[in-house]
């Protein structure tokens, strides 16, 4: 495995992501080199928990499995070496086919507007995975629309990407802020109304609007905030 060939999917500084085949059947491949102790410095002085294998993302697939939340099933998980900046590790997964990221399912959406059911449909369970995400204590850190895929199989959200995930009792105000307003800036030019926000807002809550604009404002005002610093970047 670790001379995996294939197609190659994405390559970033530590990491490879492969596609290959084997008996008729796709599956992906991430390769993690060893980060080095440059990068673990460098996330540490910035208070944030380095990435150094595909442990995390190992831990976070069994973590959403047991929540009964869709993510890409793990094949296989092996790591090599005890120094956490030399450390080499990897994990297969399926590939889920036939599928589309909620980017590209709701990109046409203002020139082409959907069901009007469907679409509150897919913002409620949206809404349900982030809140059972956020309640049990993890968090995805690259909460985006492109990391949930719809599989035509059996037509389930898939959570994709999990390799930053982070997993506590609690999750800390600031997570949930940048995994809300991940969700916020990447659906800003798909045509949601202030109407489908606030079904957002009130699925994932479980709250009275009164609550949501009264004890929760703070929070709301941060995820609007940071959301739209990202689009203006």
């Amino acid at each position: 495995l670790w001379r995996m060939q294939g197609e190659l999917y994405r390559h970033v500084e530590g990491r490879r992501t492969l596609r290959f085949e084997r008996d008729h059947r796709s599956f992906f491949i991430k390769i993690h080199a060893g980060v080095g102790w440059g990068e673990i410095f460098k996330n540490l002085l910035t208070l944030r928990l380095p990435v150094i294998g595909a442990r995390n993302e190992y831990l976070a697939i069994r973590y959403l499995e047991n929540l009964g939340l869709a993510a890409p099933k793990m094949m296989a998980y092996a790591e090599i070496g005890r120094n956490p900046a030399a450390r080499r590790s990897l994990i297969v997964t399926e590939d889920l086919g036939d599928s589309i990221s909620l980017e590209d399912l709701c990109r046409n959406w203002p020139q082409q507007p959907p069901d009007f059911v469907a679409k509150q449909r897919l913002i409620e369970e949206v809404a349900d995975i982030a809140r059972r995400l956020h309640v049990s204590g993890a968090n995805h850190r690259d909460f985006y629309l492109c990391h949930f895929l719809r599989r035509a199989a059996d037509g389930r959200l898939y959570l994709i990407d999990l390799h930053r995930a982070q997993i506590r009792k609690r999750v800390p105000r600031r997570w949930l802020v940048k995994d809300l307003a991940g969700l916020y800036f990447s659906s800003m030019d798909v045509g949601l109304t202030q109407r489908d926000r606030l079904r957002f807002m009130k699925r994932y809550s479980g709250k009275t609007t009164r609550d949501m604009f009264g004890k929760d404002r703070g929070l709301w005002a941060a995820v609007v905030e940071r959301g739209q610093r990202l689009y203006e970047q």
